[in-house]
């Protein structure tokens, strides 16, 4: 129960420069040093850069002083080694295989031009007479572009043996015709296939110039050991 004493007295109006704000801060402050009583004041930078005399960190000049000094890291740029310039002897054999694919090249297409009289008479009194002198093409167009695919290998250094059938199988497709069309006689029979036997020929060696002119490829063991 409450005193009615107490009630019964008259209310005190405040003191006229009481500011409760200012209280407030106060009555703050109070209750935050009463559950920090313990934090240390805050550490000045030259104090905390600058150690004192006698500690630990006092002597670290003088033991960096004898110290050697640090080597520089090497640049990150690689040298780049410079690329020898082709000898006499590359230089010889670069002309010589330029001049066997330069003989190949001109033997192929005499093989062609002589070789394209008899296809034209097979083909004569079986296809149209306007399409006769392009007849040979249907022999000579595959073997042509087997040759370049086994030209590119040859500069890559890998097998083809698919192109390398293609040829073989012309070749025996326009020399077999060639032979056909000869009278039986064994001249007449070497005169027929002598072009085509010896345009192939000629193309196999000019392939073995490339391949020894161009260095073979190191091979990669598959499994590395440890």
């Amino acid at each position: 129960m409450y005193d009615q004493g107490n009630l019964s007295q008259p209310l005190v109006p405040p003191d006229a420069a009481w500011d409760p704000a200012e209280e407030l801060a106060w009555m703050l402050q109070e209750a935050m040093e009463e559950e920090h009583p313990h934090l240390p004041p805050p550490r000045d930078e030259d104090s905390f850069h600058a150690p004192a005399d006698g500690t630990t960190m006092a002597g670290f000049p003088e033991v960096t002083t004898g110290l050697p000094p640090l080597k520089r890291a090497p640049g990150g740029h690689r040298r780049i080694p410079e690329r020898k310039r082709p000898g006499a002897l590359q230089t010889t054999s670069c002309l010589v295989a330029a001049l066997a694919a330069a003989i190949a090249s001109a033997v192929s297409f005499f093989s062609g031009l002589v070789a394209s009289g008899p296809l034209q008479v097979v083909a004569a009194t079986r296809v149209p007479s306007d399409i006769v002198p392009w007849w040979p093409l249907l022999l000579y167009g595959p073997w042509l572009v087997a040759s370049l695919s086994v030209l590119r290998a040859a500069l890559h250094q890998r097998r083809a043996l698919h192109s390398w059938c293609t040829v073989l199988l012309f070749s025996s497709v326009t020399i077999l015709l060639c032979v056909l069309q000869a009278p039986r006689t064994l001249l007449d029979i070497t005169t027929a296939a002598l072009p085509g036997l010896a345009s192939l020929a000629c193309f196999q060696q000019a392939v073995r110039q490339i391949t020894l002119t161009r260095a073979p490829r190191k091979s990669v063991p598959r499994h590395r050991t440890r």
